[in-house]
């Protein structure tokens, strides 16, 4: 009977240390639940923002232009008209002038946003900023718009063209960036010509 009573304890032992041993999970609880929709709503929050910008402008221009005008004069009738010769001219003016403009942009790129402000509308107002500097060259982009929470992907990103107020700005500074800018010379010539 002790030989049981004793078993008996070492059994329940044993499955209490067990489970005591087992009673891990790999799920943690959290403050947020694991159905709880991640997409930022407060600020701080952040978003990847995926700017996809194209832009594309034609313009043509042409005008012509022709006149023409011709004068004969006879010889004068009278004693003293007579004295005067045969007189004619003729002139003509032709000018034609034609010009074409094309300009195309590209700009493709991720961004990670902060949400800076919450709009009572629920909408949020973002802000990003990358600097990048490479060989002495320094590109910096900045990024500001508002993004309704339901144009936010299930990945918490959204495209930048579903954006309102959007203002993208790139900055270069540095041997590339300067060799882009409009020379003194040539700032010159365009003001004057």
């Amino acid at each position: 009977m002790l030989l049981r009573r004793f078993a008996f304890l070492s059994i329940v032992l044993l499955i209490a240390t067990i489970t005591s041993l087992c009673a891990d999970s790999l799920w943690q609880p959290t403050e947020k639940s694991l159905f709880a929709d991640l997409r930022p709503s407060k600020v701080g929050d952040l978003i990847t923002v995926l700017i996809v910008e194209q832009s594309a402008a034609s313009q043509k221009a042409g005008q012509s232009f022709d006149k023409s005008l011709e004068h004969d004069n006879a010889a004068g009738i009278g004693p003293f008209l007579k004295l005067v010769p045969e007189l004619g001219y003729t002139s003509s003016q032709n000018s034609s002038t034609s010009g074409e403009s094309v300009v195309s942009n590209k700009f493709e790129t991720r961004l990670a946003a902060t949400v800076t402000n919450v709009q009572k509308n629920g909408n949020l107002e973002i802000k990003a900023e990358r600097s990048l500097n490479m060989n002495g060259d320094k590109q910096t982009i900045i990024l500001t718009g508002i993004v309704r929470p339901q144009d936010i992907r299930s990945d918490n990103t959204v495209l930048s063209t579903n954006l309102a107020d959007v203002r993208i700005e790139t900055i270069g500074k540095g041997p590339v960036g300067n060799r882009t800018k409009e020379g003194f010379i040539s700032k010159i010539l365009r003001f004057l010509f």
